[in-house]
Order: C-alpha cells, then structure tokens, then sequence
C-alpha cells in the first residue's frame, strides 16, 4: 500500500514540474499582437481611432479675412482626424450680423456639439455666455482678457490676431512723415468691443508723439459713405483697426479716400490700405484648427492651452503708394 501511495505522489509530483514549466515557457513566448496605434506615440489615444467627433463654427460675416480663418481651422482638424484615424463633422454657419451670433450658438448647444469654434469677437460671446462646459476656441479676436472683467472662461481659448500696436504706429509715422499737429483718423464700428480697445491703444501712442487722432465711428453700415467722407476732409491718414464690419465693407472707405488723396492703414491688410503689419487669417485659423485637435484628440482642456498669435508680416501696395505719392521704403 506504502509503495502504491509513493508511486501516486511521484507522478502529482512529475506532473506539478510539468505545468510549471509550461508556464515559464509561455512567459518568454513573443507576442503575435499588433503594436500599439502610432497615434499613441504622440499623445493621442487609440481609442479615439474609429471616433466621429461634431464640431459647430460660428462666423461672423462672409470677409475675406473670417473666410480665411474659417478654412485654415477646417483642414488643420480634418488634417489632424484623419491621421488619427478618426473623423469629424464641421457645421459652419455664417451669422451675418453679431445679434444673428446667440442664434447659431444655442443650435450648437442643443445639438450638444463636441466643440464650438467662434470666429470674431461677437460669436465668442455668444458662445461664452451660451456654455460653460462645451469647448470653445476663438479665433481673429484681438483681446480675450478685456472682453472678460471676471478673467477668461475655463472653456474659453484660441488664437488673437492683435498686431503691436506701437509698430504699427510707428510704421505710419515713418512712412507717411507724419508729425506733431498732423491729424489722424481711426474708423471703427461701434458694435465691435475689440474696435474700441484698439482705437484706445493706437490714440495713445499717437498722442505721444503730438498727433492728433480722432476717432470716426459708425453703428449702421448705410452710415459708413457720410461717415468717411466727413473724416477724409479733415485728416492726414486714416487707421482701420482689425474691424470687421469696416473690412466688409471697405471698398467704401478705400474709393472715398483715395479719390481724396488720403492714405489708409489697415491692421487686417486688404486692397484698400497703402501698407499694413498683419497676419495671415489662413494661418491663424490652421493653428486654432491644431488647437481643437489637440482638446478632442488629447482631452487638453482649453483651460490648459494659451492663446496663440502670429507673428506679423509688413506688407506695401506698391501701386496704391505710387498713386499717393508715398515712397516704399527698401528692403
């Protein structure tokens, strides 16, 4: 009997190796699974391959400069998606006038979209004021913080398309000969918040150097012609801030002024200005379109992103400068 149960536990005992060393064996196996998504490599989860995010752009108005912006954040994010391995449904609208801006908003906000990207400062605050848990990113808006007395919204970032100020003036002194008693005029809209900030900021580095400046304003586009006509009469040169309302219908002010021989500048560049030192929407928008991929694709949260501006670019219309008689300085 003793000799049976030695022979059965011999055997347990043959068998326990066995399994033990089926199990180390298969620990030094090589794995057959596939390797981990690129995307993860940089910062972007794999489970976002496969994923259809909704994304609601409210534009201002149709300019060239809005048209621009909006463009660039499209293929920036469809770009960053489709790396990815994801894709994304763009709804852009177009409000037409900042009253027409909650409207779009509250559409987004019902559809619960991923994100909202609101192009110029109207569509911000509609946003802002609509939400405070979707992600929103702006984009050619001038000056975030003075648009919000308690600070910017945790949900709130984006890009600026504000320009210093100080160079720009310079860059009219210097060009134009402008001196202490000239008298400069800055149109503006009244319904544009950033407008007001920047005639402020341009007036004082003006005053500085003993140039008068006098601000022309307007609330209603059929005001614009008596409007420009009234300031061509009674200044050296004309500043149009990054104003929209003005930009789309700059045509207006650029006829009435160069028929009068007075040389415009314009902080968003445009056919009509003799030179500006701005930047490129298209660009502007291609970086707010990396920032969105970043907050959908990453989970940053705008929170964590700082506002981006460009670095801007002096730009002469040689024409324009040979037909006022202004001498383009060389490169």
């Amino acid at each position: 009997m003793k000799k049976i149960l030695s022979v059965i536990l011999a055997v347990l005992m043959i068998a326990c190796l066995c399994c033990s060393f089926a199990a180390c064996g298969s620990a030094e196996t090589p794995s057959t699974e596939a390797p981990a998504n690129d995307a993860a490599s940089n910062d972007v989860p794999t489970e976002v391959t496969g994923k259809t995010y909704n994304v609601g752009v409210c534009q201002l108005m149709e300019h060239e400069s809005l048209d621009q912006a909006t463009r660039g954040f499209t293929d920036a994010l469809k770009e960053a998606m489709a790396a990815a391995g994801a894709t994304v449904n763009i709804d852009t609208q177009v409000a037409g006038d900042a009253t027409l801006c909650p409207t779009v908003i509250n559409t987004f906000t019902a559809k619960q979209v991923d994100l909202i990207m609101a192009n110029a400062t109207p569509a911000l605050l509609a946003a802002s004021n609509a939400t405070t848990e979707i992600p929103i990113l702006g984009t050619s808006v001038t000056d975030y913080e003075s648009n919000y007395a308690a600070g910017i919204p945790a949900n709130v970032s984006g890009t600026s398309d504000a320009v210093p100020f100080a160079e720009q003036a310079q860059m009219m002194i210097d060009t134009l000969g402008l001196v202490e008693g000239d008298v400069v005029g800055v149109l503006y809209c009244t319904n544009e918040s950033n407008s007001l900030i920047q005639y402020e900021a341009v007036k004082a580095l003006f005053e500085e150097k003993g140039i008068v400046v006098e601000a022309y304003t307007f609330s209603e586009t059929t005001e614009l012609q008596t409007v420009t006509t009234s300031m061509a009469s009674n200044v050296k040169a004309v500043y149009i801030p990054s104003d929209n309302t003005v930009a789309a219908n700059d045509t207006i002010v650029g006829s009435i002024c160069t028929d009068m021989n007075i040389p415009v500048y314009t902080s968003y560049g445009g056919a009509i200005c003799y030179a500006s030192l701005s930047i490129s929407y298209y660009d502007l928008g291609y970086e707010t379109g990396k920032q969105a991929a970043q907050i959908l694709l990453e989970g940053k949260s705008p929170a964590d992103i700082e506002i981006a501006t460009l670095a801007p670019t002096v730009v002469y219309n040689e024409e324009l400068c040979a037909q006022l008689g202004i001498e383009v300085p060389e490169t």
